[in-house]
């Protein structure tokens, strides 16, 4: 199915192994509502819910995803892009990558994600650049606002040390900037005592990392909501104590 400019999807209903939506737009720059509902009853493994990259211009609200991988994935050369009213009820969450896996990746930038709702999935909201990145490019103009966690794990995280099949090749060489990204009003619970993990690169630190009004605690016995931040700098306001970065 082609739904406006150059945007490819697949979609498969009622399969014997499972139900489940995988969009790619490459490249694309059309105004791309989603579908309502994209949900998987079992799951196969690296499925992303919708994935783009070498996009712009694009528009997904009030969607249900429930995938194995990230819900909602924003690879190199995104811009402009606008996520909204979107419930994800299992997988990785929303992720700006991965990153710098491949040379020539263009930059990420102007990505906007407001309410929504993340249940049980194993990370919330995401950047992710390879630890040995091919690429030298930047992350830019990120906003998450208005975002509810129910029980889901690592809800803050940027990850500029991802390195998923432990085969990087160089300590703390990442060539991606990450610059100008706003949390704002995050909510709810975690699943993992580390409620916000800010994982930046000595040689590259992140700047410009706003945290306002960031109140999500830790839904174990102990109460031990922590953050972990490291090569951040920025600026909090209004976040629960244990979550003050800066």
């Amino acid at each position: 199915m082609v739904i406006g400019s150059r945007f490819y999807a697949w979609i498969t209903w009622s399969s014997p192994a499972r139900e489940t939506l995988t969009d790619w737009a490459q490249p694309c720059g059309a105004r791309t509502p989603a579908p309502r509902s994209t949900t998987a009853r079992s799951f196969p493994t690296h499925t992303d819910g919708i994935h783009m990259g070498d996009s712009s211009g694009i528009t997904i609200t009030n969607t249900v995803i429930s995938v194995s991988d990230d819900c909602i994935s924003f690879g190199p050369g995104t811009s402009k892009v606008n996520i909204t009213g979107v419930t994800y009820g299992s997988g990785h969450g929303i992720s700006i990558g991965s990153l710098g896996r491949y040379k020539d990746e263009k930059d990420d930038t102007n990505i906007n994600v407001k309410d929504c709702t993340l249940k049980k999935t194993t990370f919330g909201v995401r950047i992710k650049a390879y630890e040995d990145a091919a690429s030298v490019l930047t992350v830019s103009k990120i906003h998450y606002e208005n975002i509810k966690m129910e029980d889901s794990a690592n809800p803050i995280f940027i990850d500029m040390k991802y390195c998923p099949n432990k085969l990087c090749t160089a300590n703390d060489a990442s060539k991606v900037t990450v610059k100008d990204v706003t949390f704002k009003n995050i909510t709810g619970t975690s699943s993992t005592p580390e409620a916000v993990s800010l994982l930046c690169s000595a040689k590259i630190p992140c700047t410009g990392v706003t945290m306002d009004d960031i109140n999500v605690e830790y839904s174990g016995t102990n109460n031990k909501t922590m953050a972990i931040c490291t090569n951040a700098k920025g600026s909090t306001k209004g976040c629960l104590k244990e979550l003050a970065c800066f």
